[in-house]
């Protein structure tokens, strides 16, 4: 096996264990809720003026399958629409009391993953961070220009 894919593979099996451990304590506490909905929930939460549009292109998915998230959302009541006086065609969501609930719940669980792995990252230099932080922007401008090259062969068919 030649470094890339050792590389590749520590990527894959670090994220599926940090995903199984993390599962566990998020499905206990956001007991009803799918990661992808906690994840909107969490997107709108940290950003103003979301739409269909900015969620979509977050997460990778078309604006269809967006729209049908956020209106299930709004249904459980964790999410509304509302549009701004200036511009009505657009729609825009934000968090109901509810949804506050939901994010406030998953900040604290994230908090306290990172104090279970914080003796981990107290032994890693700044040096060392640097050099992750550098590898993780190449390769995700990389794949980043992929995409790019995959929407426009689909755009051009």
């Amino acid at each position: 096996m030649n470094k890339e894919e050792q590389v590749m593979m520590s990527f894959r099996e670090l994220f599926n264990k940090m995903s199984w451990l993390n599962r566990l304590k998020m499905k206990e506490s956001l007991k009803g809720y799918q990661p992808s909905e906690v994840h909107c929930i969490e997107y709108i939460g940290r950003n103003a003026d979301s739409n269909v549009a900015k969620l979509a292109e977050s997460f990778f998915m078309t604006t269809g399958a967006m729209s049908k998230m956020t209106k299930k959302l709004i249904e459980r009541g964790v999410i509304e629409s509302y549009q701004k006086p200036e511009n009505k065609k657009e729609v825009y969501y934000r968090l109901t009391d509810q949804g506050e609930a939901i994010y406030n719940i998953h900040e604290k669980l994230h908090q306290e993953f990172q104090e279970r792995d914080k003796s981990v990252f107290e032994q890693v230099t700044d040096e060392q961070f640097g050099t992750m932080l550098s590898f993780i922007e190449k390769y995700s401008k990389h794949l980043d220009g992929e995409i790019r090259k995959l929407d426009a062969d689909r755009e051009s068919k």
